[in-house]
């Protein structure tokens, strides 16, 4: 099975489990959870909460992995740049990836996907890191926005 049919089966996975469960929090940590144990280069899953209490910042949500950052600001790291674009980004080597925040030495290479809810704002970025170098593509990209735009939007 190729990375995009796996994101597919994936969702599928997701919405049986997630069908009729409203709570936000609920919804975050089984997504992180099917998502990060469904691939193998996943080292590091989960969301980052845009703070409704500081509109320019992200605190650590629901996740799967090490230890995260508790707090990023918008524009600052994969994370910020995501959030404060509003765009996916792709980095095949963190450490060359400018302003990158180093949560975990280990990471290598990182895809960060903002979620929206349904009236269009901006609720979360959902990071997943690899520990080797280049593991995220446009077939991620395109399988992770619909699973986020699916279950959250």
């Amino acid at each position: 099975m190729n990375k995009a049919e796996k994101y597919i089966e994936t969702a599928k996975e997701i919405a049986a489990v997630l069908e009729g469960e409203t709570n936000l929090i609920s919804r975050m940590s089984t997504v992180s959870n099917i998502l990060h144990h469904a691939f193998d280069h996943y080292f590091w899953t989960g969301f980052y909460l845009a703070d409704p209490e500081k509109s320019d910042e992200l605190v650590v949500g629901p996740y799967q992995g090490t230890l995260g950052c508790l707090r990023i600001p918008f524009g600052k790291g994969v994370c910020g740049k995501a959030a404060a674009t509003r765009e996916a980004q792709i980095v095949d080597d963190v450490h060359a990836f400018p302003d990158h925040i180093a949560c975990d030495a280990r990471s290598e290479s990182e895809i960060v996907v903002p979620v929206f809810n349904k009236s269009g704002d901006l609720i979360a970025v959902f990071d997943v890191d690899s520990d080797q170098k280049a593991m995220f593509d446009a077939a991620d990209k395109v399988g992770l926005e619909k699973i986020l735009r699916d279950n959250f939007a």
